[in-house]
């Protein structure tokens, strides 16, 4: 089932109970006026740029831009628009939402956000909660992955050539030191990738340079509630206190020890980040490439072209 809305506040929503709640949401004009002003350089700015640095859209793109109801995507969704009123050249955007088991509070918390914030969302089903709801081992990574294949599948559908998700910087520097806290590897979550399974699709991550603070900054300043995460296997483990081992609780532990950094060093994000930009192939003791592993000894006093480890030696 699909619905087309011209449309509102936040799985698990709290709302504070202060005189800014009471006065209810900011209208679009001054959600939009607030992107303009008082919030162009921390948020419409690091947008254009990463999507300039990145060379992430080109002239006739049809962008599915992909809501799931958060903060980090409703904002995408508004800063898509904004640039799309700049006009520099033509793109065509659809605000995508997919359904995949929300509750009917939070579906209808979706639906009046997008009303308020006039993001024109089409709307498409799934049962991916209920599918995934039962698996014991990594549900957040099955289900994420499910969810990019529903959403890859539908865009094309509507004719799309690219998927837009709101991953900012943050995530990108908590996916840094999860790979190296807890995979044993150094990577990054990267600001645009090919579809391996959806030829001639690209993914795309245009918030890559905007922080976090600024976007809760930008929410509270315009009183908007959005959805948390309206999973039910990860309310049902926060109320049971479990979570131990899948990402969500893992990208949890890495947050705190990115902020106790931050206050020795202010600057320890940007010099992680910059530590993935900046990567010596020559002082690495190994690397992959392809799915296939190269190690410094391959070249080692003048050995050569590099040998890959998979690869056999010539014997005769």
């Amino acid at each position: 089932m699909e619905t087309t809305q011209n449309p509102a506040a936040e799985e698990n929503v709290t709302v504070p109970e202060d005189s800014m709640a009471a006065a209810g949401p900011a209208s679009c004009a001054e959600i939009e006026l607030s992107l303009r002003k008082k919030f162009h350089r921390p948020l419409f700015s690091r947008f254009a740029k990463a999507i300039n640095e990145y060379e992430l859209l080109a002239p006739g793109d049809r962008v599915a831009v992909c809501i799931s109801g958060g903060k980090d995507s409703m904002l995408m969704a508004k800063l898509f628009q904004e640039l799309q009123r700049h006009d520099k050249f033509p793109f065509e955007l659809v605000f995508l939402v997919m359904d995949p088991g929300y509750s009917a509070a939070n579906r209808r918390a979706i639906e009046e956000n997008a009303r308020i914030m006039e993001i024109p969302i089409t709307v498409f089903e799934s049962d991916i909660f209920g599918a995934v709801y039962d698996i014991e081992k990594s549900p957040c990574y099955l289900c994420a992955r499910m969810r990019r294949g529903h959403l890859y599948s539908r865009a094309r559908e509507l004719g799309c050539n690219k998927i837009a998700l709101g991953h900012h910087y943050d995530d990108v520097i908590e996916t840094i030191l999860m790979g190296m806290l807890y995979g044993g590897q150094v990577q990054t979550m990267m600001p645009k990738l090919h579809s391996t399974n959806f030829p001639g699709m690209e993914l795309i991550r245009p918030m890559y340079l905007i922080r976090e603070d600024d976007i809760r900054h930008w929410r509270d300043y315009n009183r908007l509630h959005f959805l948390q995460c309206a999973c039910r296997f990860t309310e049902s483990l926060a109320a049971d206190g479990k979570g131990e081992g899948n990402v969500s609780s893992k990208r949890q532990e890495v947050k705190p020890r990115s902020r106790e950094m931050k206050k020795t060093n202010p600057l320890v994000e940007r010099i992680i980040f910059r530590s993935v930009e900046n990567v010596n192939l020559a002082t690495v003791i190994a690397y992959k490439k392809d799915g296939v592993t190269h190690r410094f000894t391959d070249a080692y006093d003048g050995g050569g072209r590099l040998m890959a480890v998979n690869e056999k030696p010539n014997e005769s």
